[in-house]
């Protein structure tokens, strides 16, 4: 099994650029299952492990994926002859679950079976179920399936989050695209995937408005047809490039990064100690000097701090100068990489949705294990501020969200590097000061559907 080998106390300096929004990604794809003519080409898609997955399910529909290109996707679903979407799929990863409502939608009836993805917590999919009802949708839930059906079509209504919710949000608009009517969604997710959701459902000829705001109406049409459309940068990898500066003490320059996504990102960097600036092409990150400040922080939605950041964050926290306190008010069991910071001497603990990171001067590398695709970055990042050897399992996860993760970071000046086993190289460098390793890299021009 491969794992993730690191050489830390290197500071990451140079010019790093950005593959395109995950999350977004997955949503778009979902919801180019209602074009009925046409090809979506998909520019600035990221080569990660959960398009793959996604690619495939569209596959199994019947629908056409190929790269024309490294990051160019060219979508076809107007060939889509399947409504069942295969369980073994579907269980992988949660977004997955977002086909249901467009294919609903396109042909009135639908079977998903019900997701899987990183633990994390619980994230029930009854939004998504009781949005569709309200929406006309007549839905049974029997041996792990999800059974949908709406013969006479979905219709618009309105639906009221109890809690906001991205995936629902995105999963409900792209269903809406197609029913009779107006829908209204409240306390719908303001981040910025919804933004781009909305903005390809209206190149593909829907009419989405208020995309980004609490309040959001989806006017239903007839048809939809396939479009080109940029995917935009990802603010979560934006975001763990500029830990990698701070926790290693570095100075980078993270090209296409767009400062409205970040700006609760930049505050806590600020507070940290660092500096940061943007200009037309990007945002640099470089430390001041000095350790880095202790702060606190709450994850929670759009607009406050990202929740796939605060473990990111803790990675860089554990070496600051004081106390910080991270607050979780989105996912409930998003704090099982505290236990494998400790591994390498933080000085952390939780207490109920808070994890307290007493700052200590320096961390030693260490066998540690990654729970989930941000758990597995963390460790990442703390391997390359430690003293000496990290190993960090969890792989898989790592390839879920971050495409050419440790390449990039070599070209950073990271010593990082994935294989079954350490070198003895590696070892050598560890204790006499010496080159980065290789990285055995994996093969980044993933064949992705058919």
């Amino acid at each position: 099994m491969e794992k993730i080998f690191t050489v830390g106390e290197r500071p990451l300096n140079g010019e790093v650029a950005l593959s395109g929004r995950k999350n977004a990604t997955l949503a778009i794809l979902a919801a180019a299952l209602v074009a009925d003519s046409g090809q979506n080409v998909l520019s600035n898609v990221p080569q990660i492990s959960d398009v793959r997955v996604m690619t495939e399910i569209l596959a199994g529909l019947g629908v056409h994926a190929r790269f024309a290109g490294k990051n160019t996707l060219i979508v076809d679903s107007t060939g889509m002859h399947s409504t069942r979407a295969p369980y073994e799929l579907i269980t992988k990863m949660r977004a997955s679950f977002s086909v249901l409502g467009p294919i609903l939608a396109r042909f009135g009836t639908a079977s998903v079976a019900l997701p899987g993805g990183c633990d994390i917590g619980a994230r029930p999919v009854d939004f998504h179920l009781k949005g569709l009802e309200l929406m006309g949708a007549k839905i049974e839930v029997e041996h792990g399936f999800v059974e949908a059906s709406a013969p006479n079509g979905l219709h618009g209504a309105k639906i009221l989050f109890d809690r906001s919710s991205v995936g629902a949000t995105t999963h409900l608009m792209a269903a809406a695209a197609l029913a009779k009517g107006t829908t209204q969604i409240l306390n719908a997710a303001a981040e910025p995937d919804v933004v781009t959701c909305a903005g390809f459902i209206n190149a593909m000829g829907g009419k989405v408005r208020g995309a980004g705001t609490r309040s959001i109406e989806i006017e239903g049409v007839p048809s939809l047809r396939g479009a080109a459309f940029a995917v935009e940068t990802d603010r979560i990898e934006a975001g763990t490039f500029a830990v990698a500066a701070a926790i290693t003490g570095g100075d980078v320059y993270i090209r296409d990064a767009v400062e409205d996504h970040l700006a609760p990102v930049v505050l806590k960097l600020e507070e940290m100690g660092m500096f940061v600036s943007f200009d037309a092409g990007g945002m640099r990150v470089r430390t001041v000097g000095g350790r880095l400040k202790a702060v606190n922080i709450e994850a929670s939605p759009h607009p406050g701090f990202p929740t796939d950041l605060q473990p990111i964050f803790a990675a860089a926290l554990a070496l600051a100068d004081g106390t910080s306190v991270i607050t979780e008010t989105v996912y409930e069991r998003r704090f099982k990489y505290v236990d494998e910071l400790a591994r390498m001497g933080a000085d952390t603990k939780t207490n109920g949705n808070a994890a307290v990171i007493h700052g200590v001067e320096r961390l030693s590398g260490a066998p540690t294990a990654g729970t989930d695709l941000r758990a597995t970055a963390a460790l990442v990042l703390a391997g390359l501020a430690a003293q000496g050897m990290s190993e960090i399992s969890g792989v898989q996860y790592l390839d879920r969200g971050y495409e050419d993760f440790e390449a990039k970071l070599q070209s950073l000046g990271g010593n990082v590097w994935r294989a079954a086993q350490p070198s003895k190289e590696a070892g050598a460098s560890s204790s006499d000061g010496g080159s980065a390793v290789p990285i055995a890299q994996k093969t980044s021009n993933i064949p992705l559907g058919s």
